[in-house]
């Protein structure tokens, strides 16, 4: 079995050892036994840590990461079935929120164009 530093983990999961240390705290990763005056991570705490990563750009909290993990892979389907509609939700409205955004964009843009008199449309917008 293969072991690494806490340096090496890090390194594995494209973040800082501080990162490692904050999820440690928060009770995502585990903080294993000094061997030699070493703690020694194995493959698996890798495995876990990129999962985290994964989860943290699909958008999950740390809070509903740390209750994936948790989950049972073979029995809790329905419950991170769930978790994963709620955020599809979350993303659905933020991607409204953010073609929303888009269209006024693109009104003001117009506007600027096309009334070469008086204040700029987009300036006033933010201004206000």
């Amino acid at each position: 079995m293969k072991y690494t530093t806490i340096s090496g983990l890090a390194q594995a999961g494209g973040v800082g050892v501080e990162t490692v240390r904050y999820y440690q705290r928060r009770g995502l990763l585990g903080i294993p036994d000094r061997a030699g005056g070493t703690r020694h991570y194995e493959e698996a705490d890798i495995r876990r840590l990129r999962f985290i990563r994964s989860a943290q750009s699909a958008g999950f909290t740390l809070e509903q990461i740390g209750e994936l993990l948790a989950l049972d892979a073979g029995e809790d389907r329905a419950r991170a079935r769930l978790l994963a509609r709620e955020r599809i939700a979350a993303l659905d409205a933020q991607i409204a929120g953010l073609e929303a955004a888009r269209k006024s964009l693109r009104r003001l843009a117009r506007d600027c164009e096309t009334h070469l008199t008086g204040p700029c449309p987009i300036l006033t917008a933010f201004d206000q």
